[in-house]
């Protein structure tokens, strides 16, 4: 009797011979729901689960690496997988150094960062890993163009390696002895950049300000905040998750090969939302590099709910305001001078009760934004 899938439809098993060993026992007895999990050589497949019929079970000594595949056969198999509705298979990503050349005019230099370091508090811990991907994006079709330039060194931060960031990233006391980063090197890497792009710059931007102060004359993007990832039907921002979601994975937690991820990520076309490119850089481009290059244009505003209300704070809260247990305020984060203006109409009405009351705005730009350095200050009457 033929192979059905989940949804009863006929399984072609010629497809999937590539998984059994001809002339074993069968098992005998079939077991429902499920899931069974294949890996192959640079790739790893994902079932969703389905009831299996009876299958050719192999042996321990059938696993042995003498019949491991070969890339190619890894290759055929990975996608007679992907033509099987009950599988989905992800791919080893594998760091791309070179792009297609392009005769555009209009071209963007930007930078991908990422850092490792011994904490989270950038005024107390050290970095002691940096990884920079230099690359060009052309903006009429927001892709990287030409060679990617990578930059990776260890530093010793002088201190000991707390144990849980070594089980994170692998690094420990001994790779980072006599480690530096080479100022000179970084500096010319970073001669003619136009754009610093990190996944959580509000954690990175302090800490390599902190330690290389020429970074807080850049502009900067947050490929994490300045993304609804949400809008884009992804279930998560985190970088792992947004790369499964293209069909890769890799080895996460050490600098070069997230920025590695973070550009394959960035260079995909948004599923949904085309980029806010402004006016002087229009584009039909929707990839995520687009996409962070127009928002480096604009403008964003902090606004704090200056002695809002007590009876507001369940409506401020559930509009998403965020509580500042230091300067005992509420406040959020508006992307446009459009959502400034509805924002300020919808505290009068509904936090204020239609009561005079005064708000204070920050106005942050690309070179200010996400820094330990505030913007600018300014006040508005409700």
């Amino acid at each position: 009797m033929p192979s059905r899938n989940s949804s009863g439809a006929p399984v072609n098993n010629d497809q999937l011979d590539f998984a059994f060993v001809a002339n074993l026992p069968l098992l005998e007895k079939a077991v429902p729901k499920r899931t069974a999990r294949v890996k192959v050589s640079h790739g790893v497949a994902i079932p969703v689960q389905s009831t299996l019929q009876p299958v050719q079970v192999l042996p321990q000594t059938a696993l042995s690496p003498s019949l491991s595949p070969t890339s190619s056969d890894a290759e055929h198999m990975a996608r007679a997988l992907e033509a099987h509705p009950d599988y989905r298979v992800m791919r080893r990503l594998i760091p791309r150094l070179h792009w297609p050349q392009s005769v555009a005019q209009r071209i963007c230099t930007v930078v991908v960062l990422d850092t490792e370091t011994t904490g989270l508090d950038a005024s107390k811990e050290k970095i002691i890993e940096l990884a920079l991907l230099k690359v060009q994006v052309d903006l009429d079709t927001g892709l990287p163009v030409g060679e990617v330039t990578v930059y990776d060194e260890l530093e010793d931060p002088g201190i000991p390696i707390p144990k849980e960031i070594e089980k994170i990233t692998g690094i420990n006391s001994a790779m980072l002895a006599g480690k530096h980063l080479d100022e000179g090197r970084i500096a010319a890497l970073m001669d003619g950049v136009d754009l610093v792009i990190a996944h959580n710059a509000g954690f990175d931007r302090p800490f390599v300000e902190s330690r290389l102060p020429h970074f807080s004359q850049l502009a900067w993007a947050c490929s994490f905040a300045d993304i609804s990832w949400k809008d884009q039907g992804r279930s998560s921002a985190k970088l792992e998750s947004l790369a499964q979601a293209l069909g890769y994975f890799y080895d996460a937690h050490r600098a070069e090969m997230d920025c590695h991820a973070l550009l394959a990520v960035l260079a995909a076309a948004l599923p949904v939302t085309r980029a806010p490119i402004a006016a002087d850089l229009v584009t039909t481009s929707n990839t995520g590099l687009a996409w962070l290059i127009g928002k480096a244009q604009q403008p964003t505003y902090r606004l704090q709910a200056i002695n809002a209300p007590f009876d507001a704070k369940d409506k401020l809260k559930s509009r998403g305001y965020r509580w500042s247990a230091d300067q005992k305020v509420w406040h959020t984060r508006l992307d446009s001078a459009h959502a400034l203006l509805e924002e300020c109409a919808w505290l009068k009405e509904n936090a204020y009760h239609q009561r005079s009351a005064v708000i204070q705005v920050e106005k942050l730009n690309a070179h200010m934004r996400y820094s330990s350095r505030p913007g600018e200050t300014l006040y508005q009457q409700l």
